[in-house]
C-alpha cells in the first residue's frame, strides 16, 4: 500500500488516503498527551526521582500475604479496614525501601553480582545437605513468584538498604556524665517534711433537702446511653471452607427472610441459626457473652433504631444484628438519685473542711516555718511515703512547700533536701544500655526525616486511583 501511495502521490484518492492516517497518527499523540499516557503509566508513587510500580506492589503484597496467618489473610479479604489498613502498610514498606536505595545509589554505593550469588548461595533455603541446590533454588522462586532477575533484584535492594540504614543503627557509647545524670534522678533520695490531714477527721450534720438540691445541681448524675439489641448466629468452624460456605449459605437465608418481614427469632428458628435477646446495656457495661467483641459493640452503638447489620463474619460463625432500641444519654432526676446523695454531700462537705486545715498548716509553715503533725520520711520515687507524696516531692524543686490532694486526704509537703544514691554497678549497666538505645533511636529517627526530606514521595493520582478502585 505503500509502495502504491509513493507512485500515485498526486492523484487525489491517495491524497485522502495520507491525509486519514497523518490525522491518526496526529489524534494518536493527542490523546495520549490529554490523558497524561494514564494507560501506559504504572507507577503508583514517586520517590524523589524513583517510581514505585503496580507491580512492585503486588510482589511486596504478595511477600506479606505468604507471612500472615489464614485468619490475618480472611480479614483483610472481608474487612474493608483491615484491607486499607493492609494496602497502606504494604505501600508504607515500599515508599521506605525505596528512600533507602535512593540514598544508597546518591552515595555511590555498588554492590556486585558476585555479592548477590553469594548472598543466594548462603540462603539456608536454597540448600541441600549443606550445599546449594539450584533445583531448591528454582522450586522456591517458581513457588514465590520471582524470576531470577526480579530476586536479585530484591536481595540489592536489600543489601544497599542495610548500607544505608547499618552504620545510623549502631548504638553510641554514652557519656559517663549523661549516665550518672539518668542515675541519680532515678535512683535519687530526698528528705521531706508532711502532714496529713484527712477527710473523716471532720465531722458533718444531717443535710436539708434544700442543701441536697444544690448539691445536686452541682454535681448531677448522667444516666449514659443504653441499647436494647438482639442478633442471631449461625455457628460454624470458621477454619473448614465445607463448613465455612455452609454456614454462609444459611446465614444469607436467615437475611433474606429478615428483609422479607420475618422477626428474628422466626427466621432463626426456620434455618436453624440461634437467636439471642440481649437487655438494654451501656458501652461501658456490656452483657457477658462471648461473641460481643469491642468490634462488636463499636457496630452495635453505630446502627439506627430498627435496623440489621449485614452479615458479620467473627471467630464462631456468622452473625446478624438488630437494634430494637435507643435510650439516649440524660441527667437522672433529682428524686430517683435522693437516697443516695446524703452520703456524697457528707464527703463533699469533709473535703472542704479538710481543704480549709490543710491551707492552715501551709500558711504556718511559709511564715512560721512550722507544720503541726509532721512526719519526716526519707524517699525514693518507689518508697517512703504515699504515692502521691512520692509524685509531688520529686517533680517540686527543693525548698518547695504545697498542698498536694489525695484519695482520701490533703497532705501538706515540704521538700528538704536530696541526696545523691549509693552506686549499684548493675543498675548502672541497666542504664548504660537504656540511653544506649535510646541514642540510636533518636539517631534513626531524625536520619529517617532527612531522608524522607530529600526524597519525598508523591502519588501518582490517576494510576492509584484507577489500582485501588477509589
Amino acid at each position: 500500500m505503500l509502495e502504491y501511495l509513493r507512485n500515485a502521490a498526486d492523484k487525489p484518492v491517495a491524497k485522502i488516503l495520507i491525509g486519514i492516517l497523518a490525522f491518526s497518527f496526529v489524534g494518536w499523540g493527542v490523546a495520549e498527551w490529554i490523558f497524561g499516557n494514564v494507560l501506559n503509566d504504572t507507577s503508583l508513587v514517586t520517590v524523589g526521582n524513583a517510581d514505585i510500580t503496580a507491580e512492585q506492589f503486588n510482589m511486596e503484597k504478595s511477600r506479606q500475604l505468604a507471612a500472615m496467618t489464614r485468619e490475618q489473610q480472611r480479614a483483610t479479604y472481608t474487612d474493608p479496614a483491615a484491607a486499607r489498613e493492609f494496602q497502606n502498610r504494604v505501600l508504607t514498606t515500599l515508599v521506605t525501601q525505596q528512600i533507602a536505595e535512593n540514598r544508597a545509589n546518591d552515595l555511590g554505593f555498588i554492590v556486585t553480582d558476585r555479592r548477590i550469588a553469594r548472598e543466594i548461595r548462603e540462603f539456608p533455603e536454597f540448600q541441600s545437605e549443606g550445599k546449594f541446590s539450584p533445583l531448591l533454588f528454582d522450586t522456591v522462586l517458581r513457588n514465590s513468584g520471582y524470576s531470577e532477575a526480579s530476586f536479585a533484584r530484591v536481595l540489592r535492594g536489600q543489601v544497599l538498604r542495610s548500607m544505608v540504614l547499618g552504620a545510623a543503627s549502631i548504638p553510641m557509647n554514652v557519656p559517663r556524665f549523661a549516665a550518672t545524670a539518668m542515675y541519680n534522678a532515678r535512683y535519687g533520695e530526698r528528705n521531706i517534711e508532711y502532714a496529713t490531714v484527712r477527710f473523716s477527721d471532720f465531722k458533718t450534720g444531717t443535710p436539708s433537702d434544700a442543701q441536697l438540691r444544690d448539691f445536686y445541681a452541682q454535681n448531677p448524675k448522667t444516666i449514659p446511653e443504653f441499647r436494647t439489641a438482639s442478633y442471631i448466629i449461625v455457628p460454624a468452624d470458621m477454619a473448614r471452607p465445607d463448613k465455612y460456605d455452609a454456614a454462609y449459605a444459611i446465614a444469607q437465608s436467615i437475611e433474606d427472610d429478615i428483609i422479607a418481614g420475618e422477626t428474628m427469632a422466626h427466621a432463626a428458628s426456620r434455618h436453624g441459626g440461634k437467636y439471642v435477646s440481649l437487655r438494654p446495656f451501656s458501652a461501658d457495661k456490656r452483657p457477658a457473652d462471648k461473641n460481643l467483641s469491642d468490634g462488636m459493640i463499636e457496630k452495635i452503638f453505630a446502627m439506627d433504631a430498627g435496623t440489621e447489620s449485614e452479615i458479620i463474619e467473627t471467630p464462631n460463625g456468622f452473625i446478624i444484628i438488630r437494634l430494637e432500641s435507643v435510650e439516649p444519654s440524660h441527667t437522672a432526676e433529682y428524686d430517683s438519685v435522693k437516697s443516695g446523695l446524703a452520703d456524697a454531700w457528707r464527703r463533699d462537705q469533709q473535703r472542704r473542711a479538710a481543704y480549709v486545715r490543710a491551707n492552715e498548716l501551709l500558711v504556718d509553715l511559709n511564715e512560721n516555718g512550722k507544720l503541726a503533725g509532721k512526719q519526716s520520711a526519707k524517699i525514693t520515687r518507689a518508697s517512703g511515703a504515699p504515692t502521691d507524696i512520692l509524685v509531688a516531692a520529686f517533680n517540686s524543686p527543693v525548698g518547695t512547700n504545697s498542698i498536694i490532694p489525695g484519695a482520701n486526704a490533703f497532705y501538706v509537703l515540704s521538700v528538704k533536701s536530696e541526696s545523691a544514691p549509693r552506686m549499684d554497678t548493675k543498675k548502672m549497666s541497666g542504664i548504660y544500655g537504656e540511653l544506649k538505645n535510646i541514642s540510636a533511636r533518636y539517631i534513626m529517627d531524625d536520619y529517617n526525616s532527612f531522608l524522607m526530606r530529600e526524597y519525598p514521595a508523591q502519588i501518582n493520582h490517576k494510576v492509584y486511583n484507577r489500582f485501588f478502585g477509589e
